[in-house]
């Protein structure tokens, strides 16, 4: 293994894209590959912010009840969530570019498929297989780029550039669904189908072809079973528990049954030769960082985004278009910004940046919580949505490096996997716990401003999230040589081995 501070071992193995990649020009193929990865990242996005504003226009056409209706955005959740370890593994043991190109293509005919039907099932049996799908292509993507980019200022500008595509698509969902949803629901559903369908020719031509994972030691399904049915449990049990209540019977014994499946993966894992995730990785401080990071990072983000939602739609009467403008600003700082944040990372380490932008979220959220029924906008939401993008622009970034950094080609989707999982994971915990607060302190009256009251318990837990992940970060900080922050694991000595030793089992 290499890491940010030594050099290659002369016995790694290298590809012609990955030799290339340590240019500072790169090669139109080199873009190529980074544009078809970003169009997939840029697609999950763009679906996921579409949807939930096309949510009543689908309701009214299918006859679909609230509880029903929940689950076009919870069926996508719970088949992303419930299978992105397995996805990341996946995409090492079999391929990378293989389980990429299958599950886009995958990821397409669902697209048409719910653009489809006519039926609520139909619709959420759509969504779950997109959900599916996404749970693969993200950790194949991000592990394509960790593998063909190389360690350091080069993988951190491709880094940039492709998790800034992701507020791109899901800003521009927003004021596209805003659109579309005139005409019809079916287009929002419809609309990634082409776009994924040319992503797809594109990839079979510039994706680099990647090699199996040779010397696994056996493929681990009973790991890969039990790892995937924990997940889908927990983020069913999370997004059921607003409804079913948190103290009632069926959620304990769910969070039960979690607890049991969780503790029998962690005792396979242990004992497997070929495990799906290497929980010595979790030995690193810098790795824990990432994963809690991340979860707080999207978890108050979401969660502030369903409440500011709320709050513009419901209770101000804004348009869907005009709420999609409205965030619109921090989509934009972040698109801006992307061919920057690589350089500052280069310069400062990842977790002084995640520091900072995780410090401009917590003023960003305090200061919208002087919102009222008759807000000015250039006071309050301008301000809130420029400090949240510029926290986004420096935060997202940042994670996916700090995570994939240090880490062995051979690991690389197993450590994506995880990463995502732990961003989808805590924006359904975190989601469902700031929505479980707003409903107890939910009015028995419904004036306007009651209900506005009601919210700004849940924009305290949101920043209160949101402050634990600075807190967090600033554990990791160093006072100099900000750039051994970067180091996830150190290489072994090479007379010794070539694997690291330092975080194995």
């Amino acid at each position: 293994m290499t890491s940010p501070l030594t050099d290659a071992p002369a016995s790694a193995p290298s590809s012609p894209e990955h030799s290339a990649a340590h240019q500072e020009r790169w090669s139109p193929r080199l873009w190529g590959t980074l544009l078809v990865l970003c169009a997939a990242m840029f697609l999950d996005a763009l679906d996921v912010s579409m949807v939930g504003v096309a949510l009543p226009s689908i309701g009214s056409e299918l006859g679909l009840s609230t509880s029903t209706l929940q689950w076009v955005v919870s069926g996508y959740i719970l088949g992303y969530g419930g299978l992105l370890l397995l996805g990341g593994r996946a995409a090492d043991l079999l391929g990378r570019r293989r389980v990429f190109l299958i599950a886009l293509a995958v990821f397409a005919l669902a697209s048409l498929l719910g653009g489809l039907v006519d039926s609520g099932p139909l619709l959420i049996a759509s969504r779950f297989i997109k959900g599916l799908s996404a749970a693969f292509t993200a950790p194949a993507g991000l592990s394509i780029i960790t593998t063909t980019f190389a360690e350091g200022p080069v993988r951190n500008r491709a880094l940039s550039i492709y998790t800034t595509c992701a507020a791109t698509g899901f800003s521009m969902g927003l004021v596209l669904s805003g659109l579309l949803t005139e005409a019809s629901w079916r287009l929002t559903m419809l609309l990634p189908a082409p776009i994924a369908v040319i992503a797809l020719l594109l990839g079979l031509k510039l994706i680099p072809h990647s090699a199996k994972e040779e010397n696994h030691r056996g493929y681990d399904v009973p790991g890969a079973i039990t790892g995937t049915l924990s997940m889908l449990l927990l983020v069913f049990t999370v997004v059921e528990a607003p409804e079913a209540g948190w103290g009632s019977p069926r959620t304990l014994l769910s969070f039960l049954a979690v607890a049991v499946l969780f503790a029998v993966f962690v005792r396979i894992e242990r004992r497997s030769p070929g495990p799906l995730i290497r929980l010595g990785v979790l030995r690193s401080g810098t790795q824990i960082r990432a994963q809690i990071g991340a979860m707080t990072f999207f978890g108050s983000y979401v969660s502030f985004q369903f409440l500011a939602t709320l709050y513009l739609q419901s209770l101000l009467g804004w348009s869907a278009l005009s709420m999609a403008l409205a965030f619109l600003p921090a989509g934009a700082l972040v698109a801006l910004s992307s061919t920057k944040v690589g350089a500052i990372v280069d310069r400062f380490g990842t977790p002084r940046v995640i520091a900072v932008g995780f410090a401009l979220m917590v003023v960003g959220y305090a200061l919208f919580l002087r919102i009222n029924l008759d807000p000015v906008y250039a006071a309050v939401i301008l301000p809130t949505m420029l400090l949240i993008g510029a926290a986004c622009a420096l935060v997202f970034p940042s994670l996916n490096i700090q995570a994939t950094n240090g880490v062995h080609d051979d690991e690389q989707g197993m450590v994506s996997g995880l990463l995502n999982t732990s961003v989808q994971v805590g924006g359904a915990i975190f989601l469902a716990v700031v929505t479980a607060v707003v409903t107890a302190n939910a009015p028995e009256g419904s004036s306007p401003q009651a209900v506005l009251d009601s919210f700004r318990p849940g924009l305290v837990v949101i920043t209160a999230v949101a402050l634990v992940g600075l807190l967090v970060t600033l554990t990791g900080v160093r006072a100099r040589r900000p750039q051994e922050s970067l180091v996830v694991v150190q290489s072994a000595p090479v007379q010794a081995a070539e694997e690291p030793v330092a975080v194995r089992d």
